[in-house]
């Protein structure tokens, strides 16, 4: 039965750690291409939710055959839309700040985007039920179809991204505005759109992963605040400079978390998990993958 209880948590950790991967990629994602740290990310994943849950219950109010496809297939189109809007309305205008300025502007939009869901939401913790409902008995060991969908959908879209990142020419044209922008510029990519896409697709990932933890943690104002932590602290585990970084590192804690919660204890989970980080940081400061920065002569 050991091994049954094992296979379980890790199954579980890699669920969780799926979601703190997707948030992790969207946060490297625009410090890589805009040099701005968003650390409203978690707020906005939790407004792309918001938004979805009222779809959700406009659908089945409405009688639709698929309420939730509806609302997903919605959601994903209104955190798209939703990001652009943030990127052009708050972060371009600051685009000459320095990077304090940037990173308070993103302290800035936590208040406002925070503020605007308790208004328009309200503050209630709400229900929201899982893409995939049930469970499967393998071999004595309990598991719920809705924690491989999640994990599949995570590597999927992961995948995807790395794969367009690599042999697209938006995918250079990424590369390129990472590695320097007024180069970028110089060979005719529009870096301001390159920048409104990677903020497009960071609410997007965020908005996802907030939509899979939704029937965990119901849909509330301070749903995603464990899940953006722990995306951070993914991206650092595994290296702010790195694309792959952040999903290894999500993975990392999402596994640690639910070993350490299951065989040592859940009061010990924050402190094993930071002390590794902080172990990490020691031999790897700039994480797994990061790469020490160039200084250009």
């Amino acid at each position: 039965m050991h091994w049954q209880i094992l296979i379980q948590n890790i199954v579980g950790g890699l669920e969780t750690g799926s979601l703190y991967a997707l948030a992790a990629l969207g946060v490297v994602l625009i410090y890589r291409v805009s040099d701005v740290t968003n650390f409203a990310q978690g707020e906005m994943a939790m407004f792309s939710t918001f938004m979805t849950y009222t779809v959700w219950t406009y659908s089945q109010g409405a009688g639709l055959s698929y309420p939730y496809l509806t609302a997903f297939v919605v959601g994903i189109m209104l955190a798209a839309l939703f990001g652009y809007l943030i990127e052009r309305v708050f972060i371009r205008p600051t685009s000459e700040s320095s990077l304090l300025g940037k990173m308070i502007v993103t302290f800035g939009l936590i208040l406002v985007v925070n503020g605007s869901a308790a208004a328009i939401f309200g503050t209630d913790s709400h229900y929201m039920q899982r893409a995939v409902s049930g469970t499967v008995v393998v071999r004595g060991i309990v598991f719920t179809p809705h924690s491989f969908f999640v994990i599949g959908l995570a590597l999927a879209l992961m995948l995807g991204l790395f794969w367009m990142i690599k042999n697209t020419f938006l995918g250079l044209a990424i590369r390129a505005t990472a590695q320097d922008d007024e180069v970028a510029r110089m060979m005719g990519i529009n870096t301001k759109r390159i920048t409104s896409f990677t903020w497009i697709a960071a609410t997007v990932l965020g908005g996802l992963a907030g939509l899979m933890i939704a029937p965990s943690t119901n849909v509330y104002t301070g749903m995603m605040s464990d899940v953006h932590l722990k995306s951070f602290i993914a991206a650092v585990l595994g290296g702010f400079t790195s694309f792959i970084g952040p999903v290894i590192g999500g993975l990392v804690i999402g596994i640690m978390d639910n070993l350490v919660g299951f065989y040592i204890s859940t009061d010990w989970q924050t402190v094993i998990v930071y002390g590794f980080l902080i172990l990490v940081l020691i031999f790897k400061p700039y994480g797994i993958f990061g790469e020490s920065p160039q200084k250009k002569v």
